[in-house]
């Protein structure tokens, strides 16, 4: 059964960018299916408005209640799935957040504009999502890669040429470094232990080039990790 995703947005056009490369072929293939509602066209306002002046003044303009609840109850009458809020509140997003996700049958996604949206709507949020420390021009932006995160660890999605498992942050490392053709460029010549053959001897070098750069580039993860034997045996020597 294909993951069902529903997207409220207020720019629809913007997701066209998932009819293309690996997620495309996953929605022609059934595997998942991906759905953009606008939310402007659940405003009760005769000119379109879904959004208003702050109350107590301040900047910019504020998301209203009534159209972004009510989007959210139609797409609930098809799409159970929990209701995500890209917004800065929200947990920092990463790999064990997508694993977890990609596990859901359906999900819903909101996407924020302008100033916010107003505090009423969200009790109709499940979860909200951050994606670090700055701003976006809206959630759209916080959106896409999130769901692109997800939709890759479904099965089926990605080919085992493209397979996830030893991608960076999957087991929270830093992927090794990837050499391809020619076997010398710019004086520079492809790591002997790849043109070897030894696949065992392969395996232990990348582990240790993935540790290395983990701890020399993120310093923060590494902290985290719990090292095995051959862990601790391959960084002595």
């Amino acid at each position: 059964m294909a993951m069902k995703i529903d997207i409220l947005t207020l720019f629809p056009e913007m997701f066209g960018i998932f009819n293309h490369s690996i997620i495309g072929r996953a929605c022609e293939k059934g595997i998942v299916e991906i759905n953009t509602v606008n939310i402007r066209d659940y405003t009760e306002n005769k000119h379109k408005k879904v959004d208003d002046y702050p109350y107590g003044g301040g900047a910019g303009m504020v998301m209203a209640p009534q159209p972004i609840v009510d989007s959210i109850k139609s797409v609930k009458a098809h799409n159970k799935g929990k209701v995500i809020f890209l917004g800065p509140r929200g947990l920092t997003f990463n790999q064990e957040m997508a694993k977890e996700l990609s596990n859901e049958e359906e999900l819903i996604f909101l996407c924020g504009h302008y100033e916010g949206i107003d505090e009423r709507a969200y009790k109709h949020i499940d979860l909200e999502i951050s994606l670090g420390d700055f701003v976006l021009t809206g959630g759209e932006m916080a959106c896409i890669p999130v769901i692109d995160s997800i939709c890759r660890l479904i099965p089926g999605v990605l080919s085992k040429s493209e397979s996830f498992m030893e991608e960076s942050f999957y087991h929270g490392l830093l992927e090794y470094p990837q050499y391809t053709r020619p076997e010398i460029y710019g004086g520079e010549r492809v790591p002997d232990v790849l043109l070897s053959g030894h696949h065992e001897n392969i395996r232990k070098w990348r582990r240790l080039q993935s540790l290395k750069i983990t701890k020399n580039k993120r310093p923060d993860l590494y902290s985290k990790l719990k090292l095995s034997k051959e862990d601790r045996k391959l960084l002595s020597e």
